[in-house]
């Protein structure tokens, strides 16, 4: 089977409405819109933690993993905003509701969807930060978020890869698997952000992290695809490029990075690798 072929059986069971498209956690989304708020409000961000047992019991495991782990122990979702702040809190939401989407029965897409959890949390971590070093706070929320979401294009076709491979019994090579997901990725992980109703700028950034001729007035994208690059320097993603020259891209240029600061960079990634797990 040739990667046309490939991608076209792809595309044609996607759009036979054949597929199950994955589902935004709702909680997580009125986090989210809650955060974006000027002056998110704790109490309906607790309010809205606790009325999901099954993720208020993933934020309190996580907030007493050992990157988060106090003197004392959390105890109560209150407890944990108390800690670790609003936003911070808000980011293990987005964390714990949407780890459970990256998950296969299937051994080698479970493996590549492994490197996949690994390679969008630490573009979140990386576009959280150089919105907070850019100095710009109006983005933290949303920077993180998109950073998490960019590539959740893949994740979709490697879901629909799965069924298809479970239903018509379809073979293909390890390296096919891999072209037909660069191929398709942002497009279809477009077309699913607007069905999850997400906003026209978030969609954008998850369309456009690959382009040359990318908007580069978007902070939002630019810091997403800086992100994006630096994890697959430091191979937190399924392939890398160790010899990618940083200070030379155009988004560090454009955001007027020196060749510390993406140092500095680098290091917050290799400190919070316990994250990716």
């Amino acid at each position: 089977m040739t990667e046309n072929s490939f991608v076209d059986e792809i595309e044609k069971y996607i759009a036979s409405g054949e597929i199950s498209l994955p589902v935004f956690n709702p909680t997580a989304l009125k986090v989210q819109q809650e955060l974006v708020k000027k002056e998110p409000d704790s109490k309906v961000l607790e309010k809205l933690i606790t009325g999901d047992q099954s993720l208020a019991s993933q934020i309190l495991r996580m907030a007493n993993s050992a990157f988060y782990r106090g003197l004392v122990e959390v105890l109560s979702v209150k407890a944990a905003i108390v800690r670790l702040g609003i936003q911070e809190v808000g980011r293990i939401v987005l964390l714990a509701s949407s780890k459970n989407q990256f998950n296969s029965k299937d051994p080698e897409i479970n493996e590549l969807i492994k490197k996949l959890w690994q390679h969008s949390v630490g573009c979140g971590l990386a576009s959280h930060w150089l919105a907070r070093r850019c100095k710009f706070e109006d983005l933290l929320s949303q920077a993180f978020f998109v950073g998490l979401f960019h590539d959740v294009g893949k994740l979709f076709v490697l879901t629909v890869i799965e069924q298809l491979r479970n239903t018509k019994n379809i073979k293909m090579p390890h390296a096919l698997i891999l072209e037909a997901i660069d191929t398709l990725h942002a497009r279809q992980g477009y077309a699913l952000m607007q069905k999850w109703d997400m906003p026209e700028q978030y969609s954008l950034v998850v369309r456009d992290h690959h382009r040359a001729d990318f908007d580069r007035k978007d902070h939002l994208l630019v810091m997403v695809r800086l992100a994006n690059i630096v994890c697959h320097k430091l191979g937190i993603s399924p392939t890398q490029d160790q010899n990618v020259n940083l200070e030379a891209t155009i988004e560090a240029n454009i955001l007027e990075l020196s060749e510390i600061n993406l140092a500095e960079l680098e290091i917050m990634l290799e400190d919070t690798r316990s994250l990716f797990n």
